[in-house]
């Protein structure tokens, strides 16, 4: 009896623990996925997030779960041919590009906004099938900063934007610009009110929604001293009047909106400030009490969520790639983007089969303007890349490799000088960019590996050689990664290849593989 007693008890506490491990846990999304804006359409969600100036950029992903999300297309190739997004005539568009966006649906369209302080304008897509995309276009300006796109259920169509004075623009009918003769209407003074008088960032990021006949605005603020919170406001009309509360407070988590299930639960979508990996994604759950959305679990941000656990990262967000194509396929998976607009005359996946051939055009010297680096995100806790490289075809003052790309970016690959070959390790360390190691080559076949490791953000990248792709060497030194505004963005994997003398040189990756 004391045995089966016992099985009882051992089998009740595997089961417990295999629930518990069957949860979704936070961070949803261990990469750098801000600024999320979901929508459920049946039992499909799908959601936009910022990429700023990578190309192709304002990526949609898909979700069945609300955990596990797939890149599925972008919004744009390319948001517009200037010299900022190019990288041409040393200019570049770092930290800008194109932010927070907001994705609707409504009468069988589905539509996302976002705005771009590089080309000062406001941008709405639509398509009538978002899981194919081919996403029809229009921009006006001005930008108008954290919008939320708006349809209500008279027919009108609104952009809620603003920092600390929520203000209201009505649209036209077509959704190509603003109402001629409907003045813009300042509907919050100060949204910031509900977390005190003394504010660092002003009430932003607004998103919108419309529950059982009440409007939900939701904005993020920052307290002075304090941590990022979660402001939200209703009222019975969009005009207001509106009064507002503190949604959430706790661990910085904050910025994002509402999203229901099919049966009838709710969450709110939010991200964190989480170091060098960047703003990464949490999902909170949401009761519902005097007609105010309650966020968290007394009203804090809860490690497991009853929801599917996740599959991982890998490869729906980001992923290896063997460059193997067939003959009609020539497009990148989307899990890549390019830093910037790319110079499509100088990358072919075609020229060597199997293989990614990057090609020099020009001469740079400075690898944040470079183009043509390939890069996909770097995730958490821990991640490392790695890349088979033949440099048989570089030219005098050529450098290739693979980095670990923000503004102090870290690099480790080959550089030709003298006609001679070197494997180098070159760090970005407080804006001063250091050749720490150096080492001869005598060989055409090379292999690159970077380490990251974003544990309680210690945020620090080894980087390493390999002559045979079995045993790695070490080289140069730590890289202590920060998160810098001027990027604002987590730390990617990238590919480059850049000439400082000579140009018509190239090297072929031979693959690219990334695991935790």
């Amino acid at each position: 009896m004391k045995k089966r007693i016992k099985f009882i008890f051992v089998f009740f506490v595997l089961l417990v623990q295999t629930v518990a491990l069957a949860q979704a846990q936070n961070p949803l999304i261990f990469a750098d996925v801000p600024d999320l804006s979901i929508i459920r359409v049946g039992k499909k969600y799908y959601m936009s997030s910022t990429t700023m100036h990578m190309s192709p950029g304002l990526p949609i992903m898909k979700s069945t779960d609300l955990v596990n999300w797939k890149i599925i297309n972008y919004a744009y190739n390319t948001l517009a041919d200037m010299p900022e997004l190019n990288l041409t005539e040393g200019k570049s568009t770092y930290g800008r590009g194109s932010w927070a966006s907001s994705l609707r649906f409504h009468n069988g369209m589905y539509y996302v906004t976002t705005f771009a302080q590089t080309t000062g304008e406001t941008y709405i897509f639509k398509t009538k099938d978002i899981e194919k995309g081919n996403w029809q276009r229009v921009s006006f300006k001005p930008d108008y900063h954290d919008h939320s796109l708006f349809f209500d259920d008279d027919g009108k169509a609104y952009l809620i934007y603003g920092g600390g004075k929520i203000k209201l623009v009505e649209l036209n009918e077509d959704l190509t610009g603003i109402k001629q003769g409907v003045p813009e209407k300042v509907i919050i003074e100060n949204a910031s009110e509900p977390a005190g008088n003394n504010i660092m960032l002003g009430a932003e990021g607004s998103q919108l929604f419309k529950i059982k006949g009440k409007y939900y605005l939701f904005n993020i603020c920052w307290p002075q001293g304090g941590m990022r919170t979660v402001i939200i406001h209703r009222a019975d009309t969009i005009n207001g009047p509106w009064e507002g509360k503190v949604g959430l407070q706790d661990l910085g988590v904050a910025q994002g909106g509402l999203i229901d299930t099919p049966d009838g639960r709710w969450f709110s979508y939010l991200f964190r400030d989480f170091g060098a990996v960047g703003r990464i994604s949490y999902l909170v759950p949401v009761k519902w009490g005097d007609g105010w959305p309650i966020l968290g679990k007394n009203g804090k941000v809860p490690e497991t969520l009853n929801l599917p656990s996740s599959t991982g990262l890998i490869p729906n967000l980001v992923a290896s790639d063997e460059f193997n194509r067939k003959n009609d396929q020539e497009t990148l998976p989307l899990v890549w983007q390019w830093n910037h607009n790319p110079d499509n005359t100088l990358w072919s996946l075609k020229e060597r089969k199997g293989f990614l051939r990057f090609k020099t055009g020009r001469i740079d010297t400075d690898f944040l303007l470079a183009r043509n680096t390939l890069t996909q995100r770097t995730i958490g806790p821990t991640s490392s890349a790695s890349v088979s490289l033949d440099i048989s075809k570089m030219k005098e003052g050529d450098f290739a490799g693979l980095s670990a790309l923000q503004k102090e970016y870290g690099l480790v690959g080959v550089k030709v000088e003298e006609d001679k070959k070197s494997i180098v390790m070159v760090s970005a360390d407080k804006d001063k960019v250091v050749e720490i190691q150096q080492i001869s080559l005598h060989q055409n076949q090379i292999y690159f590996k970077i380490d990251c490791d974003f544990t309680n953000k210690k945020d620090e990248a080894n980087f390493f050689y390999s002559l045979d792709g079995k045993v790695w060497n070490r080289i140069g030194e730590t890289l202590k990664m920060k998160y810098t505004l001027p990027h604002f963005m987590g730390y990617r994997f990238g590919l480059f290849n850049y000439a400082t003398k000579n140009t018509g040189g190239y090297v072929d990756f031979d693959w690219f593989r990334i695991k935790y």
